[in-house]
């Protein structure tokens, strides 16, 4: 039996490029608000259909999706920064 070994070195991106990005946290009347503003801050063209949400089965948690249209690589490393800072962000993909 063989095993398909995960690519360790992905291909790289060719901008600009669809990025799909999902932010999950805990419910809050704020939080989608606070994600999608983080992600304009450095992506401004991103608009309402662009966004979509989706509560957990117990509606303890909800996550963020949010497709944009990535231009660089130092673009999308500042989002992944950013969320990564971001006290509610739990986990982020």
């Amino acid at each position: 039996m063989s095993f398909c070994a995960l690519d360790d070195n992905p291909p790289p991106l060719e901008f600009p490029c669809d990025y799909p990005i999902k932010i999950m946290g805990e419910a809050s009347d704020d939080f989608h608000t606070e994600m999608v503003a983080l992600i304009r801050c450095h992506a401004p063209e991103v608009c309402d259909a662009d966004v979509s949400l989706r509560a957990s089965k117990g509606g303890k948690y909800v996550s963020v999706s949010i497709q944009l249209r990535a231009q660089s690589r130092e673009q999308v490393d500042a989002i992944v920064i950013a969320l990564r800072e971001h006290p509610k962000v739990l986990a982020s993909l």
